[in-house]
């Protein structure tokens, strides 16, 4: 059984590779012990968007008579917010299998290892060990939730991010250990649906890699809806019982907290646990896979694409990197790295990133200005009751290029994509604020924060 490319992992680095390949005209086997889609379509970022849009769509409902329109009592079934989010899990899934067939793609369902550079053994879920080969193999195993061997996960009082998006009601309160993209998302949502969330961070900000302006700004939107922030806290004791968790913090809040559940949200590792025989040595950089410029890791012919070598550990990322892996495999082109790529957050209101913030900035010794624009400045933001927020572009002195965006409101995670292209073309300050925005829309905010930098804005 012998292929141009075997593919472990079925999630956006392995099903997109997969893909890529197949169009290339190449004979594809794909191993994924669930079906395809991985972590994001199936444990991350399709059902939690569902989570977050019904929890955004209770609360506007809830302000309705803002808008000049009057709702009865509101109900939430919890198990329809849940089922929704499944169910767009299941179309989309079956969307990628058709694509399987479409490209005539094997899909094997099972374990694969590579045992031997070539050599892939897999177990089927039923059935004896097989052995297939392929001069490329394409290791696409993702990551999983790193644990704490303080509070084991127990699936009821101690939850990660797959737990805790099919609970069947909100909890009364949760503590949730992690302030990064998965801790604020589920931070709102439990919010939203009436829990007491209480946020805890063990660095001195949420969102510890987002600009300080944008973490500080949030975390004023979050205090204000009710949830409280725990920075520079660390976990030092942990008791579950069968009612829920007592733990033990301290730091700059020194402790205990009661509380029905807990979620771990303090990032991932590598999944290699079954990916790599034991007979084989891969060189790894902080647990995770080592590539060089072409994708290829230390056993030739193995190449590896997405959060399996580490972070940002971003779908999108890992689907770029994919295509780029098989492009250098079979269509004699010359891959390349992610170097500029949005980071999207999608609790309310919305994060989005790219480039560099200004830490960051002052630590290369950027020369830099910063324009920042308002919402609240917006007939959009106004028009649409969503107004809070802003944009912050840097740009590179003199010459005016961005060296990053940040933005934090209503649709922050659209809004991104303009400048993420602009980035890509080499845009500088005088491209945005020539290029005609629409009126009104939120988009003019990218071009007022441009033309803030240099003290030309128009409504500020």
């Amino acid at each position: 059984m012998s292929y141009d490319l075997i593919v472990i992992g079925g999630g956006p680095a392995g099903y997109v590779g997969a893909i890529r390949a197949a169009q290339l005209g190449k004979h594809v086997a794909l191993i994924e012990r669930e079906r395809p889609g991985g972590t994001c379509l199936h444990w991350g970022c399709i059902p939690t968007k569902s989570l977050l849009r019904s929890a955004e769509l209770y609360q506007q409902i809830q302000h309705a008579d803002a808008f000049g329109i009057q709702v009865g009592n509101i109900k939430v079934d919890f198990s329809k917010v849940i089922q929704r989010s499944r169910g767009i899990a299941e179309r989309l899934t079956k969307g990628i299998e058709f694509l399987f067939k479409k490209h005539k793609i094997e899909h094997i369902t099972g374990t694969g290892t590579v045992t031997a550079p070539g050599h892939v053994s897999f177990q089927p879920v039923y059935g004896a060990v097989q052995t297939l080969s392929a001069k490329h193999i394409l290791l696409a195993t993702g990551a999983k939730p790193r644990l704490l061997p303080l509070l084991p996960v127990d699936g009821a009082c101690v939850l990660t991010s797959r737990e805790a998006m099919v609970l069947p009601e909100a909890p009364r309160s949760i503590v949730i250990i992690g302030a990064g993209a998965i801790g604020v998302e589920f931070a709102y949502f439990f919010n939203a649906f009436g829990s007491q969330v209480t946020l805890v961070e063990i660095l001195p900000q949420i969102l510890p890699q987002e600009d300080e302006e944008i973490a500080v700004e949030l975390a004023k939107q979050f205090s204000r809806s009710g949830i409280r922030i725990l920075t520079e806290t660390r976990l030092e004791q942990a008791h579950v019982s069968d009612v829920g968790v007592k733990l033990g913090l301290s730091g700059k809040t020194s402790e205990t907290i009661e509380t029905e559940k807990v979620l771990l949200a303090i990032g991932l590792e590598a999944n290699l646990a079954e990916a790599i025989g034991s007979d084989l040595k891969l060189d790894l950089d902080g647990g995770y896979v080592k590539t060089d410029a072409r994708y290829q890791t230390s056993i030739p012919g193995l190449f590896a694409a997405g959060d399996v070598s580490g972070p940002p550990w971003l779908a999108h990322v890992a689907s770029y990197e994919a295509i780029q892996a098989v492009e250098g495999m079979f269509a004699n082109r010359t891959p390349h790295k992610a170097t500029i790529f949005p980071s999207c957050i999608y609790c309310q209101p919305q994060v989005a990133s790219v480039g560099l913030n200004e830490k960051k900035a002052r630590e290369l010794k950027k020369n830099y200005r910063v324009g920042k624009f308002p919402f609240f400045s917006l007939g959009k933001a106004l028009a649409a009751g969503d107004n809070s927020g802003f944009v912050k572009i840097l740009f590179g002195e003199p010459g005016g290029e961005i060296l990053g965006a940040h933005i934090i409101g209503a649709e922050a995670t659209e809004l991104i994509s303009e400048v993420n292209l602009g980035m890509t073309l080499s845009a500088t300050r005088d491209h945005i604020i020539s290029t005609l925005h629409a009126h009104p829309t939120l988009a003019e905010a990218l071009a007022e924060a441009a033309a803030a930098s240099v003290g030309e804005a128009i409504h500020l």
